[in-house]
């Protein structure tokens, strides 16, 4: 025991000694766990905000979509509005006075709106606005990265990547300047992360169930026509899983499905009321204002450069895109490639042919009913004529059911690169690095997909006179500012700005909405007018003293005007 303590003793000098010699430690700290995926998410938010540059401090302009823009604002300054004043955020009379209008049967994005109130009080609708489409984008891809690192890939370089193409496809970014409820998407990894759990054991369905419902319920309020294409995306991809690995899926069905009995229980719980109000409430509609199986893509599109990227023009894409917000495909020729490669390289895992099947389906549906080919029908009619008639798909936009292939491809690009990185050298080119060929195949595809800043157009500013409260005086209670046209249908609509911008401060007459076409007609109208036709007093002798009335009056024969639903009486006054 002595000759040990007096070994240790000396080997504890020696220790001593020779650090002291050779000076301080030079060894780094470890760095904390969780800084590489602090900094992905931060590059992604960095980079929502530069393509956002073109708004930060410009009040007086707008994206590329200026009416769109103008409806959110309104729909981010209500959901404020309503949030301090205890409002009901299903309906408001703030616009299209004093009908109003049902916001749950608009895209009103409550989600959205109600936890950016702070900003929207604060900066006002503009600032909200630009936050919001930076939350979309770089959340999206926040999302999407953290599902792949936790399920599906193990190098942090691949699921970045994944969500980089995830977040900023073509389609993101063109839908991001305009139509917040398509670009939020931040939701849907984390619902396809509670609905698809690999199990190796069994596991109670409640506690997932409850918060796969919480999500849907959130979902509903941000985007209805998101949820239904994540329904059908979904299912698609199940049924594909199932086709691939007929065990697994019968493994994982049982707990799949009860996850989802208690997730629509959650849900349909919570959103009765909400979907009541939608269907039946006050203003409500039936079918579409708009003809939206002519919004299609052409088959050349795939291939194309959008218009906001590095090697876009205006010409092509408006050749092969309904409009500039609906460049949802434009994903360049390299990388469907990759995609290819990726499939065949890939093939035996069930997730890569699932993967690949609802690719090809979505992107099928997205060419409508009629195919076209570089801005040409060919005469052979889509895929989307067999489902064109059934529910909700009767009221969907075809050219966003490519929306669905973009986290397809964002999911095998990761899968890629991360099969990639496992790997040494190529069997086929030996000597020949694996990952200097996948890192330039990579490169090749995605920089010319890199985005620009958004585009954005200039707008009249907000009238002193309105903005300063100076109309205030002038206008008795139970009257309003009325802008000159004060009805503009789908197109921006100046007082539907003005509200915005002053914090609904009056209510506004008109505005960028659909509507019944009267209250008898429950027919979907672009911003239903709110009074009588103008042609009412057309055939009186006297159209400049004629008025309009909902009822006859007894001084003059009444002259029955309008078509469809109330009907007026006109006189000469």
């Amino acid at each position: 025991m002595t000759r040990a303590t007096s070994s240790a003793a000396e080997t504890t000098q020696t220790a001593k000694a020779v650090a002291a010699a050779v000076g301080p430690s030079t060894a780094r700290p470890p760095r904390p766990a969780w800084l590489p995926d602090a900094l992905v998410i931060a590059g992604y938010l960095g980079l929502a905000v530069l393509l956002t540059s073109a708004q930060w401090g410009h009040p007086g302009r707008l994206f590329h979509q200026a009416g769109d823009q103008v409806l959110f604002e309104w729909m981010l300054a209500h959901a404020a509005h309503a949030v301090v004043a205890g409002e009901n955020p299903l309906f408001s009379t703030a616009l299209n006075a004093p009908d109003g209008v049902n916001l749950m049967a608009n895209t009103s994005v409550l989600g959205l709106g109600v936890p950016l109130a702070p900003v929207t009080l604060l900066f006002g609708s503009q600032v909200a606005f630009c936050v919001a489409v930076v939350c979309c984008l770089a959340g999206t891809a926040a999302a999407w990265y953290a599902l792949l690192r936790r399920r599906l890939v193990t190098a942090r370089c691949a699921a970045a990547l994944g969500g980089l193409v995830c977040g900023f496809a073509p389609g993101m970014i063109a839908q991001a300047g305009a139509h917040l409820h398509v670009a939020a998407q931040f939701l849907l990894p984390a619902i396809l992360a509670l609905a698809f759990r690999p199990e190796s054991r069994p596991r109670p369905v409640w506690r997932p169930g409850v918060g796969l419902g919480l999500l849907l319920v959130w979902q509903v309020f941000i985007g209805e026509e998101v949820l239904v294409f994540l329904a059908l995306a979904a299912g698609v991809f199940a049924l594909g899983y199932a086709l691939a690995d007929r065990a697994a899926a019968r493994r994982l069905a049982p707990s799949l499905l009860g996850r989802i009995a208690v997730a629509a229980v959650v849900a349909g719980t919570l959103l009765a009321y909400p979907l009541w109000f939608q269907f039946h409430g006050p203003q409500h509609y039936t079918g579409m204002a708009f003809a939206a199986h002519g919004f299609q893509l052409d088959a050349a599109s795939f291939t194309a450069s959008a218009r906001q990227t590095v090697l876009g023009d205006d010409w092509l894409p408006g050749l092969l895109a309904p409009n500039p917000t609906e460049e949802n495909s434009f994903f360049g020729p390299g990388l469907l490639v990759l995609a290819v490669v990726t499939v065949s390289w890939l093939w035996r895992r069930p997730l890569v042919r699932a993967l690949a099947c609802c690719g090809v389906v979505f992107a099928l549906l997205s060419l409508g009913t009629d195919l076209r080919v570089d801005g040409a029908a060919i005469g052979i009619p889509g895929p989307y004529r067999l489902v064109a008639g059934l529910p909700l798909l009767d009221l969907a936009v075809p050219a966003r059911f490519a929306l669905v292939c973009v986290p397809v491809l964002g999911v095998l690009v990761a899968l890629l690169v991360d099969r990639v990185r496992a790997a040494r050298r190529s069997p086929a080119v030996p000597g020949l690095p694996v990952r200097l060929l996948g890192a330039g195949a990579v490169a090749a595809a995605l920089l010319p997909l890199t985005p620009t800043p958004i585009r954005a157009v200039p707008t009249a500013p907000v009238p002193g006179f309105v903005a300063d409260g100076g109309w205030r005086p002038l206008v008795p209670a139970g009257r309003t500012v009325v802008a000159v046209p004060p009805v503009t249908g789908a197109a921006l609509s100046p007082v539907m700005l003005w509200s915005a911008r002053t914090g609904l401060a009056f209510r506004a007459p008109g505005g960028y909405f659909i509507g019944p076409s009267g209250p008898h007609d429950p027919a979907a109208r672009w911003a239903p007018r709110t009074g009588p036709p103008p042609c009412c007093c057309a055939g009186s002798p006297r159209p400049a003293r004629c008025r309009c009335s909902p009822r006859p009056t007894a001084a003059r024969p009444p002259r029955i005007c309008g078509t469809g639903g109330p009907q007026w009486w006109c006189s000469a006054g």
